[in-house]
């Protein structure tokens, strides 16, 4: 059975966890989960990706990595940021990036910041940017001035088992249940009160800002590295969407279609994996 490693790099004050496994000499290829999952996953996927050292990571306010400071919010940009001081720790350059969802989203603005680090850039049912129209902007930051006031005092719930934190996740999702006990077990923290979820509960407060749909478009003709879309055949509506206005954007594009809902890379991991093993060998180093 193949056993990830757990690893772990300072940034700052802050502690990026994750698990990594595949030859030390090898190739990286780096993992970037949605929000509110974390590195657990892309576990389903290890045993095919034979090509790379793989690392997932746990973003900040995720699985086992630091919470940001008490006066700091989860805003996009610093996503971004979180991201280069990867990059600077571990002197990576040209590397391969697999960023599902939320993931996809900070990779591919950091893949038109920095072309110079991304080899190669795989997306996992999410394509192009959130955005809103410049109308909005007021209307957005309230909701998310009054978001992040709703949930100053908001008390975490605990679940009597993991079985329990499974359920909710299950009812929250379209997840398997083996894909849900993944990622609700490195999710979770055991304490005196029950189980409780690891998870910084400011994530789910509203961004008070959005991209305009302008500037969201300007991120993706950006990227210059190659890019590939996976997608799932019953995975979210705004992936279909986004296919139509942010795929004739790219410089360097494939995509591919899937059997799946929003977490197919669990539920179809070898199909994914070798898609992916094939994408990122075919590319010149």
């Amino acid at each position: 059975m193949l056993v990830p490693e757990e690893v772990n790099y300072e940034i700052g004050e802050l502690s990026i966890h994750g698990l990594s496994v595949g030859d030390n000499e090898a190739p990286i290829l780096l993992c970037l989960h949605g929000w509110l999952d974390n590195a657990a996953s892309f576990v389903p996927m290890f045993p095919y990706l034979k090509s790379h050292r793989v690392v997932a990571i746990d973003w900040l306010g995720h699985g086992f990595s630091s919470h940001r400071s008490k006066d700091a919010h989860y805003h996009f940009i610093d996503w971004v940021y979180d991201l280069l001081q990867l990059f600077e720790v571990n002197q990576w350059h040209n590397i391969d990036i697999v960023g599902h969802s939320m993931g996809g989203m900070v990779a591919s603005a950091f893949s038109a910041a920095f072309p110079e680090k991304v080899k190669s850039l795989t997306l996992l049912d999410s394509i192009g940017l959130l955005s809103a129209s410049s109308e909005e902007t007021t209307e957005q930051l309230r909701t998310g001035m009054l978001s992040r006031l709703a949930g100053r005092n908001k008390q975490k719930k605990y679940h009597s088992s993991i079985e329990s934190a499974v359920q909710a996740r299950l009812m929250a999702s379209d997840l398997t249940k083996e894909a849900a006990e993944l990622i609700v077990k490195r999710g979770l923290t055991k304490e005196s009160e029950g189980f409780r979820w690891r998870a910084d509960s400011r994530l789910r407060a509203k961004s008070p800002y959005r991209l305009t749909a302008a500037q969201a478009q300007q991120f993706i003709k950006d990227i210059k590295t190659p890019v590939q879309l996976i997608y799932g055949d019953s995975g979210l509506d705004m992936v279909a969407k986004g296919l139509k206005s942010f795929g004739p954007l790219f410089q360097s594009f494939k995509c591919h279609q899937v059997k799946g809902g929003h977490h197919f890379h669990m539920e179809e991991a070898k199909t994914t994996a070798e898609l992916i093993e094939n994408f990122t060998n075919s590319q010149p180093n």
